[in-house]
Parts: C-alpha cells; structure tokens; sequence
C-alpha cells in the first residue's frame, strides 16, 4: 500500500524545512562515525534485511562491518572521525535499498 501524497511531500526533504534540518542533524551524526544509514538496520530485526546482506557481494558486507566496528570503537573511546574523514563520508549513499527490493519482490 502506498502512502498517500501529501504524507511524502512533508517527508520530503526538498519540499518540508523541518525534514531538511532533521536529515541534516542525522547526517551529521553519522559522518562523525563514519557511518551509513543503510549500516543501522539490524540484520536480526528483519528478515528481509538479512536475505538482502546475504545477497550482497562480499565486500559490500566487509566494509560495513568494518564501519560498524570503527563506530562501536571510536564510542567507546569517546572521540570521533578527524575532519578531514568526516568530509569523506557519504551518510546517505545506499548500498542495501536495491537489494531490499528485489528481496521483497522474489523471495
């Protein structure tokens, strides 16, 4: 069931400032870990999550298990990614969303 469109432009980064300010704070905390939002669904949650990462080529998955265990280190070490780092990443680049589709479509 799709959702109906006046709830995908308040959504909707580009149409609601609330929105835009709210995906701005998220990036931000994840370009402190060196993270991205695909690497915060949790595999043991959803099924589905876990076929799609299953799917997904090798290094794909290494590198964000390699992102999740430079975040758990860098929390527990209280620090963050240096600046320059910080600029790198990509928070919001997706990796898993593909996948999750065609998951959802041939299971």
């Amino acid at each position: 069931m799709a959702a109906p469109s006046w709830i995908l432009s308040l959504l909707n980064p580009r149409k609601n400032v609330l929105a835009s300010m709210h995906m701005k704070c998220v990036s931000t905390r994840l370009r402190k870990y060196g993270l991205r939002f695909d690497d915060l669904f949790d595999p043991m949650e959803d099924m589905d999550i876990k076929e799609a990462l299953r799917r997904l080529p090798r290094e794909v998955v290494d590198a964000r298990h390699q992102r999740l265990l430079r975040a758990m280190d860098l929390s527990m070490k209280h620090q963050y990614l240096p600046d320059d780092l910080q600029a790198k990443q990509t928070p919001f680049r997706s990796y898993l969303h593909d996948m999750i589709s065609l998951v959802n479509q041939n299971p």
